[in-house]
């Protein structure tokens, strides 16, 4: 499922979060198997389903969709580097960017981190919203 690695006072550990069923989630830490309770039960993890376009409406505000776009061809994922909260977001569906322009904030381990963009592009889509939590390796933006 998901790989972690952390140091606790020195001492590094690499976990593996097997299975996770209600509020019981089997771990692996470093190589002994553990099964553990957790405070709240986990959110059930869903796989995006890529949807063909929609027309676009008569308004003039863009429809805003929950569930997160496939990206197109070619494009740059711009992935969380580290899990955490999404704080704020500096771009729009659409807009350019240059390489190293601020496109979100993000907390991770109780600090605000800019994620910038990598590569020269259009921002083909935005999948995440302000107070989103994230794991590390998802994907956030994609630059077309």
């Amino acid at each position: 499922m998901k790989k972690f690695k952390f140091t606790i006072s020195g001492k590094p550990y690499e976990v593996e979060v097997q299975d996770i069923e209600g509020n019981i989630a089997t771990v692996n830490v470093n190589g002994t198997e553990y099964k553990v309770e957790m405070e709240e039960q986990a959110a059930p993890v869903v796989a995006p389903v890529a949807r063909p376009a929609a027309k676009p409406a008569a308004s003039s505000a863009p429809a805003k969709s929950a569930a997160p776009k496939a990206a197109p061809a070619g494009g740059k994922k711009m992935e969380a580097p580290l899990p955490g909260t999404i704080m704020q977001i500096f771009v729009k569906e659409g807009d350019s960017v240059k390489k190293g322009d601020k496109l979100l904030m993000y907390e991770a381990m109780k600090m605000e981190n800019n994620l910038l963009a990598e590569c020269d592009g259009t921002i083909a889509s935005i999948n995440c919203r302000q107070g989103d939590n994230v794991l590390q390796g998802d994907t956030l933006i994609v630059i077309g």
